[in-house]
């Protein structure tokens, strides 16, 4: 069983579902766990927050969290995971926000920086960062596979 096998069959089992938020995958994360059959019976759906003023638009991101801790932050993908679970009718949310290169974005944020949130209904949102080498691609894929290792991990947990 891949990964993505192994989340929708625990939240098949749990009875749970899923809602995604995603920057820098746009939607990688979801076609991940898309490809997997039986997976409409517990994922929610996605949010493609891919600038800021779609994180505030869809997510209802409050603006000073992006001026103060920028898009690539643990506050960020916190933010926008309590966004998503907000917005949806899920159980738990997965958010990654992360700056996939090849060239900065102006900030001291490196390229390859990866934040990935997980919130679980009535619990304490959680975050990681992750940092990454390779092209534009290999940062988002690998980032993509990292939202489906974190909520492998929270769902272990709960």
């Amino acid at each position: 069983m891949n990964d993505a096998e192994e989340v929708i069959s625990r939240l098949a089992t749990a009875s749970q579902t899923l809602v995604l938020a995603e920057s820098c995958t746009a939607g990688l994360a979801a076609d991940l766990l898309a490809q997997v059959p039986g997976a409409s019976r517990v994922l929610w759906g996605s949010y493609v927050s891919y600038t800021g003023a779609a994180k505030i638009a869809m997510l209802g991101l409050d603006e000073g969290i992006l001026r103060r801790y920028g898009a690539v932050s643990r506050e960020t993908a916190c933010a926008m995971a309590q966004g998503a679970l907000q917005r949806s009718r899920a159980a738990i949310a997965a958010a990654v926000t992360g700056l996939a290169g090849p060239e900065g974005d102006g900030t001291p944020v490196p390229v390859g920086t990866v934040w990935i949130a997980t919130a679980v209904r009535g619990k304490e949102v959680q975050a990681h960062m992750f940092q990454y080498t390779g092209s534009r691609q290999e940062v988002r894929s690998a980032a993509a596979e990292a939202v489906i290792k974190e909520l492998i991990r929270r769902l272990s947990l709960m």
